[in-house]
């Protein structure tokens, strides 16, 4: 009997060491098609950062096709992509204060919603290759036009960029740009 409870355990034991490895090789793999990276910005005490992965256009045709319209896509590839800032800020004239949330989109072919919701998810899709959102979470949403680019972006982009009292916080990929105005907060003066 005890060497049959050690049978069970070595393939019990082997088994997750595979799976392990398995989830590795597929993790590294997906990380090669579509590589992690940080954004930021900072000005003065204001930090924003934006986490997530670039997908490669690779001659597919994008939005409407790869990523539908009208349906939530975890913007970007992998893990569902993450906005933080460290003050309460204004987003397109709507508080959304100081955390972490996960950020999501609903392209269309003349404006997007941009989501930023307040739950962080294990992975960007499920198996069903459906967006993890939980729409109860949204913390804020909001709907931006989009802009078309002269030359087309062979990889998913999102960038900050100052303008007047204004951040942008840019999304771009294909012959599409979408742009979300970010104000900091004033502080009460006295």
């Amino acid at each position: 009997m005890g060497k049959t409870i050690w049978r069970i355990l070595k393939i019990l034991l082997a088994a997750v060491v595979f799976a392990l490895i398995a989830i590795f090789i597929l993790r590294y793999s997906t990380k090669l098609h579509s590589p992690e990276e940080i954004s930021t910005y900072e000005s003065g005490d204001l930090k924003l950062k934006v986490f997530y992965n670039r997908p490669y256009k690779k001659g597919r045709e994008i939005f409407g096709n790869l990523v539908p319209y009208g349906e939530v896509w975890r913007t970007g590839a992998n893990e569902a992509t993450t906005f933080k800032t460290n003050k309460d800020i204004l987003i397109d004239g709507t508080l959304l204060e100081a955390g972490k949330y996960t950020l999501w989109t609903i392209p269309g072919e003349e404006s997007w919603k941009v989501i930023f919701n307040s739950k962080m998810y294990p992975w960007g899709t499920n198996f069903n290759r459906k967006a993890f959102r939980n729409a109860k979470y949204d913390a804020l949403v909001l709907e931006k036009p989009v802009e078309k680019l002269e030359k087309p972006l062979e990889q998913f982009t999102i960038t900050f960029e100052e303008a007047g009292e204004f951040v942008y916080l840019n999304l771009e990929w294909d012959d599409t740009k979408v742009s979300v105005p970010i104000k900091p907060v004033s502080e009460p003066s006295y």
